[in-house]
């Protein structure tokens, strides 16, 4: 996800050391829990070095209160540093995703319901894994033994916003690889007075006497090609930089990616490894991605053993990696795109050719998609050209990228539209919705009767590429990807049903209805109404507000009928 700065005026004695220390900042929100509103974003912040003796160690947890796993911390240890083989001089950045093990893990846990029911779905919180942003130094360093400095600080959340803290990180390392630990407790300080993320809201975020001005999209948003210039957005990542060298099978990685194919992304360096991953994983757009992925991934990683198996198919993930003896592991793997360095052929840049998965032999396997895939869909070349074209005349990269986001995005759209009609026509009538009788079930979904109705209503009405659409349907049916967005649809479908059945019992004649009826059908009624009410205020049931004031009075005007002794128990003093 992509958020740009809006730098504003640095303040007076601006920096890390203008913040105020961290009681001073507590004693004037006595009210709220410690560190609530820094929970809001960043589960904690942590520092890693390099120990002759241990290797990678964990130098600094911050909120010291915060609880890491052992396995965590290792696993955040080998995740903040670049393989060996990436021989990273200089400043690097780039994210990771890891498991998280166990459950609550501080005294602050953030409810995530309000935030993700307003939340576009790729932009909801991480419910069992934890994001890292890295920002990681390696430079000469005289006065170390091993001759070099090198440290990483990580922000670890479970927000998928990449550009946001990326952009934070460019702000507070170099100056906290200057300072160390007094800034870094300065501008978690300055976290912990942030407004909650609201999506939907621009919010304007002070660190460091600048002000991050981002915009959280809402699930309500009209979706485009591209962000409102003067806006700032959490977006997907620059995809047309990391994708130069696979521009020719961008289809191909669209299908991979739609249908959960497990895919090895093998880069030379983490921060083009996790870049690409987030590209790829972010090219379903408006379709959430349901598999597993790991932007940066390491042979010391806990999960190592469990994903390299052979005993039993690759697990449905993107696994990023940096270090080649992954092809050997990995041998197995039915799609790996190896990534090299940069190269131009004359001013256009090279592309990765498709190969077999036979010839993924040995260590210095040369850059290629080695997959015995067949795209289903024929290549938009007209696409491609103007992309080459526009890398020839050095078009902005801004412009690159707004092309092919709407390409992947009408794309996707022509995939999913279909589908949608079909589930909307699953939707029983709103006639049928009667006050006093359970509501009816929702049709069953029929992939034969689907693939029928695509002669008339499918993806060729909305997209000019040709293929063979309906094998494409069918394998999709078996992916991860079409369990997600059935089970999502069929929720907020059983939802707008509930809310219409209350629609329906609050416009009703509740008196009339009460004339004939048992104390115990009474209660009843008593008991399912307030059961919906409280599911529709908890913002799980889309109602208007009238809706809400009106079923509470039904509930009023329902126990006032009923026998005092009823009344005692069902409103308690």
């Amino acid at each position: 996800m992509e958020v740009p700065v809006g730098p504003g005026p640095r303040q007076a004695g601006g920096g890390l050391g203008a913040t105020r220390s961290t009681s001073s900042g507590r004693a004037a929100r006595t009210t709220e829990m410690p560190w609530a509103r820094f929970s809001a974003w960043l589960e904690c912040v942590c520092v890693v070095t390099f120990d002759l003796e241990l290797g990678q160690a964990l130098e600094l947890v911050y909120p010291s209160d915060f609880r890491l796993t052992d396995k965590e911390k290792s696993s955040i240890c080998y995740l903040a540093f670049p393989d060996s083989h990436s021989g990273c001089l200089g400043d690097t950045q780039f994210s990771f995703r890891m498991r998280q093990c166990g459950g609550q893990r501080s005294l602050w846990q953030v409810d995530d319901r309000s935030y993700n029911n307003k939340a576009p779905l790729a932009l909801q919180r991480e419910p069992a894994h934890y994001l890292g942003y890295v920002y990681f130094r390696q430079v000469k360093d005289s006065s170390v033994k091993r001759g070099y400095f090198q440290k990483s600080l990580v922000l670890v959340s479970r927000l998928p916003f990449v550009r946001l803290f990326q952009s934070l990180l460019s702000l507070i390392a170099p100056e906290y690889f200057e300072k160390l630990a007094p800034c870094l407790e300065a501008v978690c300080n300055e976290i912990d007075q942030w407004p909650a993320p609201v999506p939907g809201q621009t919010l304007n975020l002070p660190i460091m006497g600048v002000v991050i001005q981002v915009r959280i999209p809402s699930r309500v948003d009209k979706l485009e090609s591209s962000p409102p210039k003067h806006t700032f957005v959490t977006r997907p990542p620059d995809r047309t930089r990391c994708f130069r060298p696979v521009l020719t099978h961008v289809q191909t990685l669209w299908e991979l990616m739609l249908l959960g194919e497990p895919l090895v992304v093998l880069a030379p360096s983490p921060d083009v490894s996790s870049e690409l991953v987030l590209a790829l994983t972010s090219c379903l757009q408006p379709l959430k991605f349901c598999c597993d992925f790991r932007p940066y991934f390491t042979i010391h990683d806990s999960e190592f053993k469990e994903l390299t198996t052979r005993t039993q198919a690759p697990p449905n993930v993107v696994l990023g990696v940096t270090n080649p003896f992954f092809i050997k592991t990995l041998q197995h793997w039915p799609h790996v795109l190896r990534i090299g360095e940069p190269k131009m052929s004359g001013d256009l840049p090279k592309q990765v050719k498709l190969k077999k998965p036979s010839r993924l032999k040995t260590l210095d396997t040369k850059p290629g998609l080695y997959t015995s895939y067949t795209a289903h869909l024929h290549r938009d070349k007209a696409l491609l050209k103007r992309l080459l074209k526009g890398v020839q005349k050095k078009r902005p990269w801004d412009v690159q990228s707004a092309l092919l986001r709407r390409h992947l995005l009408e794309l996707t759209q022509s995939f999913i539209i279909p589908l949608e009609h079909y589930m909307a026509s699953l939707m029983p009538l709103q006639k049928n919705i009667t006050p006093w009788k359970s509501p009816p079930q929702i049709c069953p979904f029929r992939q034969d009767d689907f693939l029928r109705s695509l002669e008339h209503a499918g993806p060729q009405l909305t997209c000019i590429l040709k293929g063979d659409w309906l094998g494409l349907y069918r394998r999709f049916f078996k992916s991860p990807h079409f369990d997600g967005w059935y089970r999502q649809r069929h929720k907020e479908m059983a939802q707008k049903l509930e809310a219409l059945h209350l629609e329906a019992i609050c416009e009703a004649n509740i008196e009339a209805w009460m004339k004939d009826k048992s104390e115990v059908e009474v209660v009843d009624l008593v008991l399912k109404l307030r059961e919906k009410l409280v599911r529709a205020q908890g913002h799980q049931l889309p109602v208007k507000e009238v809706t809400l004031q009106r079923a509470q009075l039904y509930i009023d005007t329902v126990i006032g009928s009923l026998p005092k002794d009823l009344q005692a128990v069902l409103c308690p003093p």
